[in-house]
């Protein structure tokens, strides 16, 4: 315990220092608990002996145990048919591909057909954790290239699966050594056939007990309501099937994820995740921090030359097959270029594997530590290859702006910029009305599809002066700025008011400080995206409350016109560039309208609704009766 207790808070601290500080960066979880474990390993000596990463990775492997078993939980059988086609088609070809073109190539530098297919299957893989985490705060998920990434890396996680249970057929009977035992030393006595037939026995187990008996324990254990009940009997599914697996010889894994599959449709799955991710997340924190720990930095100042040009080469290859696969599926332009790098690199699965594969004795420790050394420099490069696709979509854009594939033979008196799920709504609502509008957007294949369905709209980008020139800015009367990137919107409004400052400019607001910048650039109506759906289901709330039809409907009324004047106040109060909550003039102001907005929801029904209806016919941005300042021709925060 004296020991423990010095190592777990050398651990701890790094893990709370160094992860938020990643992920502050840009650099995500897993790069953080990498770069803890290199500091407090190779760099600082303060972890990182034989002995010590020994007894900690037995630990930490059972968090890669857990995510399986976690993302066994999201994958619904159903759901996994549905895909099947994304699945098998686009991420099927990327990781054969990939192993078709590293194997030989591993081959060629001496290595046997075994440890060649081996790497081959490790770094086909990408990083789960860096790319989508990526992509989500890049806003880039709901794009064809980042839904097609997403479709590969969802395919890899679920191949990590049959990889694992096809390592112990490549293992060398000769080099399994003595310290194996029990089931593993079993199954390496056994023939190819039998081993293949035990796997398949264990997984019928699996399959039976996660269909038949855990859900009846659970209903059994639920009913005594102690929640340690509840988190005792999901540590014992995880760790039981576990037990099971590695009692015959095959991997823990392996049978998790199976099980989780099988419990994906059950009422148990929400609670069985949110009781097993905790011990999730900080044991798979510190397996990849004991990575980082154990990483054999000396090998790349001995052989600099050949550690970062293997690195590249993987990131080569594994572009050039994301990019055929791209080109045989039909991504064109930015989407083409982020799916090809944003899975350019190895992943974590990689970490996982090298570790199993040592441990069935198919990699030699000197290669696999080259191999970790390869896999993290690789992941470490993320950054820079999103930063090389922002480049490279930006100047394909360019060139495809300066000769649009569409002409726009008549301009309208309406411009809508942006057609993703708000500004297509707002097109069809317009063009329904017996309007006409000029359509603008980057993604060609929205374009594409509009045209099809029978609305007119054209490829190029609202941001550039050419583009809006060529729709027609000098003779349009209202301009719909509805770009799904909060900074192009901005640009966009900024130009077109220097140009047109008689425009009625209409702005898309993805939240708060964005209506304050909006307003900042003189938009004329800015529109929260979510707003009036927000107050709908308010209004929802109130009425199952027991309040009438009409009386939700006032409080929903007066919150409208209030909430939208309080806007317009704040605005005048808010600081670019500073955090909402370190201005103190708006934290102040804040309260105060909050304040009168309670007060005035409070009083509407204090003597019954007999206080008469809001006059349809008041001018809602002006709400004189609150003491709040008129705007005319101004509507913030809608």
């Amino acid at each position: 315990m004296e020991s423990f207790l010095p190592v777990a808070t050398v651990y701890l601290l790094t893990m709370v220092i160094a992860v938020p500080l990643s992920a502050r960066l840009g650099l995500g979880s897993v790069l953080g608990y990498l770069i803890s474990g290199i500091l407090i390993g190779p760099v600082l000596g303060l972890a990182g002996s034989e002995g010590e990463m020994a007894d900690l990775q037995h630990f930490a492997e059972f968090g890669v145990v857990m995510m399986l078993f976690l993302i066994g939980l999201e994958l619904e059988p159903r759901a996994l048919w549905q895909m099947r086609q994304r699945l098998v088609g686009l991420a099927g070809m990327q990781i054969l591909g990939t192993i078709a073109l590293l194997t030989p190539i591993a081959m060629l530098m001496n290595q046997t057909w075994q440890v060649a297919l081996t790497l081959g299957m490790i770094l086909s893989l990408s990083s789960t954790a860096i790319v989508l985490q990526t992509l989500s705060e890049k806003s880039l998920m709901q794009t064809a290239g980042g839904r097609s990434a997403f479709a590969v890396l969802l395919t890899q996680d679920i191949a990590v699966i049959p990889m694992i249970a096809l390592m112990p057929l490549l293992a060398s009977r000769a080099m399994v050594g003595a310290e194996e035992h029990g089931g593993a030393a079993f199954m390496h006595t056994l023939p190819g056939w039998a081993t293949a037939l035990v796997t398949l026995g264990a997984v019928a187990v699996v399959i039976l007990m996660g269909q038949y008996l855990i859900r009846p324990v659970f209903r059994y254990v639920y009913a005594a309501r102690l929640n340690e009940l509840d988190t005792a009997l999901a540590l014992l599914i995880v760790v039981g099937i576990a037990s099971l697996m590695e009692s015959v010889g095959l991997s823990p894994a392996l049978g998790t994820f199976l099980a989780g599959v099988m419990l994906a449709g059950s009422e148990f799955r929400h609670e069985l995740e949110g009781q097993i991710a905790p011990f999730k997340g900080l044991l798979l924190g510190l397996f990849f921090i004991t990575v980082g720990a154990g990483m054999n930095f000396g090998m790349v100042f001995d052989r600099p030359v050949l550690v970062l040009g293997v690195t590249v080469l993987v990131i080569a290859i594994k572009a050039l097959v994301l990019h055929l696969v791209a080109r045989v599926t039909g991504l064109t332009g930015r989407d083409r270029t982020l799916f090809t790098l944003s899975l350019a690199q190895a992943g974590e699965f990689g970490f996982v594997l090298i570790s199993y594969a040592v441990s069935l004795a198919i990699l030699p420790r000197a290669l696999a530590q080259g191999m970790l050394l390869v896999i993290a420099l690789s992941m470490l490069a993320t950054p820079l290859l999103f930063i090389l696709a922002d480049f490279i979509s930006r100047r394909l854009a360019e060139e495809r702006a300066s000769v649009p594939p569409y002409e726009v033979p008549e301009r309208q008196l309406i411009i809508i910029a942006g057609v993703g799920r708000f500004g297509q709504v707002v097109n069809r609502l317009v063009t329904m009305s017996g309007f006409q509008t000029t359509v603008l957007d980057t993604d060609l294949e929205v374009i594409q599809l509009m045209r099809r369905f029978g609305f007119k709209g054209y490829f190029g980008d609202p941001t550039r002066p050419e583009i809006l020139t060529a729709a027609g800015l000098d003779k349009a009367r209202i301009l719909v700025a509805a770009l799904d990137d909060p900074e192009a919107n901005l640009r966009l409004i900024r130009y077109a008011r220097e140009k047109r400052p008689d425009i009625v400019i209409i702005a898309r607001a993805r939240d708060r400080v964005n209506v304050f910048q909006l307003y900042d650039a003189k938009a004329d109506h800015i529109v929260r995206e979510t707003f009036d759906s927000s107050l709908r289901a308010g209004r929802y709330v109130l009425e199952h409350l027991g309040l009438s039809d009409y009386e939700a409907a006032e409080l929903e009324k007066i919150f409208y016109k209030m909430d939208r004047a309080s806007l317009r106040q704040l605005a005048e109060v808010w600081k670019p560039g500073v955090p909402l909550q370190d201005n103190p003039d708006y934290v102040r102001l804040s309260r105060e309208l909050n304040r009168q907005l309670e007060n005035a929801l409070a009083e509407r029904f204090a003597h019954g609704p007999s206080a008469g209806p809001i006059d349809p016919d008041e001018d809602e941005d002006e709400a004189p009766e609150h003491g709040l300042p008129p705007a005319p021709g101004r509507s913030v925060g809608r």
